[in-house]
């Protein structure tokens, strides 16, 4: 069986990457405007926040590796549990395509609380 780290590990850059093809899709089918956060002008800290919750599942894998256990066991689920709140207020997405992609978030985010729990 593989190290808890190691999939741990793994399911942040599954989140990550859903995220990132999320927003790719988004780009392509014309769901965006550019500069745009929720049909307002985004500001400079508005960019800045976006880049904080984009970073947060690369800050975990890294985490992940290095942290002492059991605060990255606490660390991975109140993650995982924030992203999964904080992508509800999102919810319904424009496309079915994002829908369905946020709810495979949500079963990766919900891996990673198991993964996280059951850590002995």
């Amino acid at each position: 069986m593989l190290d808890t780290r190691i999939i741990l590990s793994g399911l942040w850059i599954a989140v990550m990457m859903t995220y990132l093809w999320g927003d790719v899709l988004r780009i392509f089918a014309g769901d965006i405007t550019p500069g745009e956060v929720l049909g307002k002008q985004a500001s400079q800290g508005m960019w800045l926040l976006i880049s904080v919750l984009f970073l947060t599942p690369i800050l975990m894998l890294v985490l992940t590796l290095t942290l002492p256990f059991p605060a990255i066991r606490w660390a991975n689920i109140v993650v995982a549990i924030f992203l999964v709140v904080l992508n509800l207020f999102g919810l319904p997405y424009k496309g079915w395509y994002d829908n369905f992609l946020i709810i495979v978030s949500f079963v990766f985010n919900a891996l990673t609380v198991w993964y996280a729990w059951n850590w002995v």
